[in-house]
């Protein structure tokens, strides 16, 4: 072979291992920020993995809802009117934030099944639910809890 097509060759095969080194890179990364949604049922269930970031979501449990006194700790439960969950959050909840309206929680699962939520996302007006809690309370039996 000559130099010059040595030379070419030894460059495309630096270029595809620079490239396939990059997409593997950029690969991890991305798996690492993956959080998956699982309902209450699904949790209840065990099919939900513990101290991995996730997200939850349904309604939240009419009463459930105690605040500790002299903390921004908030305790209550997230249902999907076939299983509950219950969630701990240390913060300021959402201004939307109520009980019997929809809420998507953020965070991990430990080995008692209690949810310490990051983030409380609540719905954002009188008719939006999202997506993934109207999925699971559709497959809960309780489609009519969308349309108050």
């Amino acid at each position: 072979m000559n130099p010059k097509r040595k030379q070419r060759l030894i460059l495309i095969l630096l270029g595809v291992a620079g490239v396939s080194i990059a997409v593997l890179l950029v690969l991890f990364a991305l798996r690492q920020n993956v959080n998956y949604f699982f309902t209450p049922s699904e949790i209840a269930a065990g099919n939900a993995p513990q101290s991995q970031v996730i997200r939850a979501g349904g309604m939240v449990r009419e009463g459930s809802v105690k605040r500790s006194d002299g903390s921004l700790e908030v305790r209550f439960q997230v249902t999907d009117f076939a299983s509950d969950v219950d969630v701990m959050f240390e913060g300021i909840l959402p201004d939307l934030f109520q009980e019997g309206e929809g809420v998507v929680v953020i965070g991990k699962l430990d080995e008692n099944k209690l949810f310490t939520a990051d983030t409380v996302l609540a719905k954002h007006d009188e008719t939006y639910m999202p997506p993934e809690v109207t999925h699971a309370l559709e497959q809960a039996g309780h489609p009519d809890t969308m349309n108050k």
